[in-house]
């Protein structure tokens, strides 16, 4: 078996999911919230 190396793994695509995860997760946060005031606003 190789032996790893530290640091030398491709995490390109590992980045590129985290910052796709972060990006729904923030807009997921975003429209709920609008969501949530719009509720409040209206009295429902």
């Amino acid at each position: 078996m190789a032996e790893h190396v530290h640091g030398t793994m491709e995490t390109g695509a590992q980045e590129k999911t985290y910052a796709g995860f972060v990006a729904v997760t923030k807009w997921s946060v975003i429209f709920i919230l609008a969501v949530l005031v719009f509720l409040a606003i209206v009295g429902a």
